[in-house]
């Protein structure tokens, strides 16, 4: 606790506690009662300290799955932060509330790529609801940005987010640790506990994000804020914290075996040092990575052959391996199973449609989405895409261009492009500077994520993305800046 409250500032540990006993608490309540007691605070929360109610989403965010699977009446609360932060913000800007309006290429590529895939939708017989929901997921995450990097962040803001990250990966993998030793017995709750997985997926840790991507994801941010803490603070001190956490963190995004974000990271990483010739943060990494290996990796999985032969009933008939990961990445049964009814048949299905609808695409809500998952699509039945085809339910198309090309077509592959590229301009720009390689290194690890995930929809990746684009938007003097004073 020493440690967290010298790191993170007296105020800012109290609210953070507070703010958590809050969410704790209202577990146990009424559905009703725990939505408007959540609703009240942390609007207050956000509207008194936004810039650290902002760092927060970090938390909750992470343990989100966890927390609606125990009361639905919790769910609100990200969403109440950001709305309310930018209501802050506006009440900051309202003496100048038209530099507010200045926005960059790539934010203007976004609003129009947003408003041609809903005009679409609707003409194609989506839902109202759903076209909303799928806005509503692109442009959600993209508020971070706008607001931090509209704000002037006080000294040490990226610290304290570190060091929340940091923190919150160390009780995630502890908890998936647990999760994976007692073969996903203890600490679960009981949907998740007798979810029925495939062996595939057994041997993976799901943990409090409730999916390995997304705890995979987590434990990726989490290594980069342990290595931009350790050098921040370059001598003794919290040297063994940082050791051991950067060896947890490795340890267990193995354990996720998240292929697509062991390539994203791999990306990553290959980029930032090549383009920073940061050798010892290789070092770090491979002496880390070597002990995670002998310290968590093996004895994690020779732990539950062991509780195994103590009686407790495996989920699987094996622990999981690297090499057995990986090697069902080129598996011909895999492959086939993709062609059938996995990512190549979704890429076929993808241009099927847009064969059909090749200049503004069949609509947002129609295809692979973040929407379909929970209405459906008016268009599936036509194409022969079954409710049922991957595991009882909709899908994601786990390809963001596929989705962009069949969503809206010719015109929304140009302005997703100019999105993007828009991004890698800015970035460009600052080339020279830590922060700046840093951002074209994780926009280029983003850019090849889309080819596996619909990444700019998985919310615990387009959190850290933004918040982290925000804060360097800011730093650079993107746009006239205001200040939120916290009380």
């Amino acid at each position: 606790m020493t440690m967290i409250k010298d790191k993170i500032s007296g105020k800012d540990t109290i609210y953070f506690i507070v703010s958590l006993a809050v969410l704790f608490v209202s577990l146990f309540l009424p559905t009703s009662i725990a939505l408007v007691l959540t609703s009240l605070f942390f609007a207050a929360f956000a509207f008194l300290r936004p810039q650290q109610s902002l760092v927060f989403l970090v938390i909750y965010v992470s343990i989100r799955p966890l927390l609606v699977e125990v009361n639905s009446g919790v769910k609100l609360v990200g969403d109440l932060i950001t709305f309310v932060a930018f209501l802050r913000l506006l009440v900051a800007a309202r003496k100048n509330l038209f530099s507010l309006f200045h926005f960059k290429i790539f934010e203007w590529a976004l609003f129009l790529l947003l408003i041609a895939g809903s005009i679409s939708g609707l003409m194609n017989g989506v839902l109202t609801s759903a076209v909303i929901f799928q806005v509503r997921t692109f442009i959600i995450m993209y508020l971070l940005y706008y607001i931090i990097s509209r704000s002037r962040l006080p000294e040490g803001w990226l610290k304290s987010l570190a060091w929340v990250t940091v923190w919150t990966g160390v009780i995630s993998s502890v908890h998936g640790l647990i999760e994976k030793l007692s073969m996903r017995q203890m600490l679960l709750p009981d949907v998740w506990k007798y979810k029925i997985l495939s062996p595939t997926n057994a041997v993976r840790i799901y943990g409090l994000p409730g999916n390995p991507n997304s705890l995979a994801l987590l434990l990726f941010f989490g290594i980069l804020a342990v290595l931009f803490l350790q050098q921040l603070y370059k001598g003794e001190k919290y040297k063994w914290f940082f050791n051991v956490n950067l060896t947890l963190f490795l340890g267990v995004f193995i354990l996720t075996y998240s292929r697509g974000t062991w390539i994203s990271a791999f990306i990553f990483g290959v980029l930032f040092i090549l383009m920073t010739r940061n050798w010892q943060v290789l070092k770090r990494l491979a002496i880390a990575g070597l002990a995670s290996i002998i310290l968590i990796y093996f004895p994690v999985n020779w732990g539950v052959k062991y509780f195994e032969s103590l009686g407790v009933e495996p989920i699987t008939s094996h622990p999981g391996s690297i090499g057995n990961r990986l090697g069902e990445t080129f598996d011909q049964k895999n492959l086939d199973l993709m062609t059938e009814s996995g990512r190549f048949f979704y890429i076929k299905k993808g241009f099927e449609i847009f064969n059909d609808y090749k200049i503004v695409g069949s609509g947002f809500g129609s295809f692979g989405g973040s929407a379909t998952l929970s209405y459906g699509s008016p268009i599936y039945d036509h194409y022969g895409i079954r409710s049922d085809i991957y595991g009882g339910k909709y899908f994601y198309s786990d390809n963001q261009y596929i989705q962009i090309i069949t969503e809206t077509g010719v015109v929304g592959v140009i302005l997703f492009a100019v999105y993007l590229l828009g991004m890698l301009a800015l970035f460009w720009k600052q080339r020279k500077t830590t922060f700046g390689k840093f951002m074209i290194a994780l926009w280029f690890a983003t850019g090849f994520s889309g080819f596996y995930y619909n990444i700019w929809e998985l919310k615990m990746y387009t959190m850290f993305y933004f918040l982290l684009f925000g804060a360097f938007a800011s730093m650079t003097d993107q746009y006239v800046k205001f200040n939120l004073k916290e009380k």
